[in-house]
């Protein structure tokens, strides 16, 4: 497969998405970032990793909307669930060189293009991990696990139960605030719906934080 040149028109799409996140990164993750992009259009030709398929908006939908939720990342062991080509993993990762990230998803073409990400871009605080989040089992407890369109909130309870520590935080990225689901969380949680600024094109983007009961 033939590389793909990062474009101008790409550095300033990220750089303008930044600025709207009030976010300021060095000069080497913003390339890296693009670079994974450069990357997961290359391997996109031939495995379908992702529907968006239009460089742009893939640095909106896929970098710009993974870093929205930076500053709400807490802590140096985070699970990624159902992270597909490495969303929102690998550009926190990249961020956030400091914490340690798994990055879980059943898909084995998936996993293959994260483990492929990782090499490429040098990235040393990511396990890429092939399993099913209701048979993964983690050795030290998670101070943060992120879903990104992955599934109900009360299903999401449901299936970490084997990895939600007693001081555990939930990320669960959604659109609009899911109410209803949010209603379903039993006493045992506490959930808090955070509006995440993000450029506009991107529409309404939410954060669903939630954390046992105190």
């Amino acid at each position: 497969m033939s590389e793909v040149p990062i474009k101008p028109a790409w550095i300033r799409r990220l750089d303008d998405g930044l600025k709207t996140l009030d976010l300021s990164l060095p000069a080497e993750v913003s390339k890296q970032l693009l670079q994974f992009i450069a990357l997961l259009i290359k391997w996109n030709r031939a495995y379908n990793l992702t529907a968006i398929k239009d460089p742009l908006e893939m640095v909106d939908r896929h970098l710009i909307d993974s870093l929205s939720i930076l500053g709400y990342v807490q802590g140096s062991h985070i699970l990624d669930m159902g992270t597909g080509p490495g969303l929102p993993g690998i550009p926190l990762a990249l961020a956030l060189p400091e914490s340690r990230f798994v990055l879980l998803d059943s898909n084995r073409k998936k996993i293959r293009f994260v483990r492929q990400a990782m090499m490429e871009l040098g990235l040393e605080n990511i396990q890429p991990v092939q399993a099913r989040i209701e048979s993964y089992h983690s050795e030290l407890p998670f101070d943060c696990l992120i879903s990104r369109a992955f599934t109900s909130l009360p299903n999401m309870l449901a299936l970490t139960k084997s990895v939600l520590g007693e001081h555990t935080r939930l990320l669960a990225m959604k659109g609009s605030i899911p109410q209803d689901e949010i209603d379903q969380i039993t006493p045992q949680y506490q959930a808090t719906a955070v509006a995440l600024k993000v450029p506009a094109r991107l529409g309404e983007r939410h954060l669903i934080v939630i954390s046992k009961s105190t």
